[in-house]
């Protein structure tokens, strides 16, 4: 099925860039100019993807992604020409998935999407086949698709859903590919580059602070004391480490 994403930006000649390099990588585009207009695509076409200026009227980016996180879990990458981080960390902290900054380059983009779009798509798939399937046939789910349990947290690969004692935590889906990395993997520390090559394959400049502002999500979810971890803990100067075993 043709992947659908929603370009927004206020400055036609980047949204027909932006276009035509999206629409030769094999996706289909929709386009819009500003707050409202966004919203209203957003709401109609249900894309699998949105690519946002942080700059645009009526409302902002800021605002838009606000909103759209109240309906949807739909992959967000922010273009943005602020220089303040501030700026960058709030659209993380409210769920954005990453960033680029202005001026960009289009063939970089395009890479990023495919990063974000290639987990989601690959879980979707083994939730329609795997769910149900009885141990044995040949949907069954492999041993990287068994639910982890651990420290009174649940993960379950297949049906993207975190619960914790019990309870559904609601994640986005870079968020829960970030915590199934430690999850995996507990007592081992790993570093904020790592994490980023782990889940897309490449390291792009600037993008370790963005994982600071998913744990931070990440941590508010689980309702996990930063100071006092009960399941991910900052190790100084290096990076993160899932403190939990399994159980």
């Amino acid at each position: 099925m043709e992947r659908k994403i929603l370009v927004v930006d206020d400055e036609p000649k980047i949204v027909r860039l932006v276009q035509g390099y999206i629409e030769q990588a094999g996706y289909r585009v929709i386009t819009a100019f500003d707050g409202n207009g966004c919203l209203q695509a957003f709401r109609r076409h249900n894309p699998d993807l949105i690519v946002l200026d942080l700059m645009i009227p009526a409302p902002d980016g800021i605002e838009v992604t606000r909103e759209i996180r109240k309906e949807s879990e739909v992959p967000i990458i922010m273009l943005t020409a602020r220089g303040e981080e501030s700026d960058k960390l709030v659209g993380l902290e409210l769920g954005a998935d990453d960033y680029i900054a202005k001026p960009f380059s289009p063939k970089e983009l395009v890479a990023r999407i495919r990063a974000v779009l290639r987990r989601a798509p690959a879980a979707e798939r083994d939730a329609s086949t795997a769910i149900g399937a009885p141990a044995g046939t040949p949907n069954a789910p492999r041993g990287d698709e068994q639910p982890v349990v651990a420290g009174g947290l649940t993960l379950d690969p297949v049906q993207r859903k975190v619960r914790c004692d019990g309870a559904e935590v609601e994640l986005t889906s870079y968020q829960f590919d970030l915590l199934a990395v430690l999850v995996r993997n507990p007592g081992r520390v790993f570093t904020r580059m790592q994490l980023v090559e782990r889940l897309q394959g490449h390291a792009y400049e600037g993008y370790e602070r963005t994982v600071d502002a998913h744990m931070k999500n990440i941590r508010r979810a689980l309702e996990d004391d930063a100071k006092q971890p009960r399941f991910i803990e900052t190790v100084r100067g290096v990076g993160y480490r899932f403190l939990a075993q399994g159980g």
